[in-house]
């Protein structure tokens, strides 16, 4: 069984399938900064972990558990947000085998092209929602009391007369 191909069309289904690939190309760029955050998060732990079993003072070493516990939780939200943007690629790919069979071979059966690319953009979304959860919880540890404590230092240093 041979299978003809119109030039024409081929050249049609490519231009139909370029647009979800502009996609892939975000969903690569996410995947990318989303392993960088959990490569940093990891190397973070790892610090912490080793100043904890080497310290002898309770409230460093319960300030350092604290910290491992938004460590956890903020590995775990990246390691689903590079799961949600790994089954968008996929779901974007499909997208866009089912455009070029539509377009090549005349399957008529769009609406699976439909149905995956808006579950590919939804998984997209909530990978993106996670990421900026994570980007949250990762401010919710910094301490500025240091800050304040420098500004009532400064406060307390008299002024230099000219």
């Amino acid at each position: 069984m041979s299978v003809v191909i119109d030039v024409a069309t081929a050249t049609h289904s490519v231009q139909l399938a370029v647009a979800p690939v502009f996609l892939l190309t975000a969903v690569a760029g996410m995947i990318g900064a989303v392993a960088g955050r959990l490569a940093r998060i990891i190397d973070r732990a790892r610090v912490v972990e080793d100043r904890v079993r080497a310290s002898q003072d309770a409230q460093f070493i319960q300030r350092g558990l604290t910290e491992l516990q938004y460590l956890r939780r903020r590995g775990r939200i990246s390691n689903v947000s590079i799961g949600l943007l790994t089954l968008c690629g996929f779901l974007i790919g499909l997208t866009i085998i089912f455009l070029f069979m539509g377009q090549a071979w005349g399957v008529e059966e769009q609406l699976f092209a439909v149905i995956s690319f808006l579950l590919g953009i939804g998984t997209f979304l909530a990978a993106l929602a996670g990421f900026m959860w994570e980007t949250v919880l990762a401010t919710q540890l910094l301490d500025f009391h240091v800050l304040e404590m420098k500004r009532d230092v400064a406060e307390q240093i008299p002024p230099e007369k000219s």
